[in-house]
């Protein structure tokens, strides 16, 4: 199984004052692994954003994850309204990477725990 990663768990992987550092370091061993736009930009805004990176520091952190893990590259050719909906407009993009992980055969690797939606993949405590 391909995952598709959401950036809940590209954030919590590559910075180690995350709550759920280790549970998603631990999880992504041996995993086969994707990233899309909306992954690879939402990890640059929250790094910057709530970890206090510089944008320079966050691309370096951004490379050295691709450059180790080798994720496949999923474009995001899905229009808004495919898929299932949203039941609220905050989990808009949450449902837009479910629905587009589901389009590519692949599960949405994530740390919601409420998130339901038949591609979401929960990644669980060690």
């Amino acid at each position: 199984m391909k995952y598709l990663l959401d950036v809940s768990t590209i954030v919590a992987s590559l910075w180690q004052n995350h709550v759920f550092h280790e549970r998603a370091q631990a999880w992504l061993a041996g995993k086969k692994l994707a990233v899309c736009p909306i992954t690879e930009l939402g990890f640059l805004r929250v790094s910057v954003a709530a970890h206090g990176a510089d944008l320079v520091h966050a691309r370096e952190m951004l490379q050295s994850f691709l450059d180790k893990y080798q994720p496949v590259f999923v474009p995001c050719d899905q229009r808004a309204l495919a898929g299932l909906p949203a039941a609220t407009g905050t989990k808009t993009t949450d449902f837009y990477l479910a629905n587009l992980a589901g389009k590519y055969g692949m599960k949405w690797a994530t740390l919601d725990e409420n998130i339901k939606h038949p591609a979401a993949f929960v990644v669980p405590l060690k």
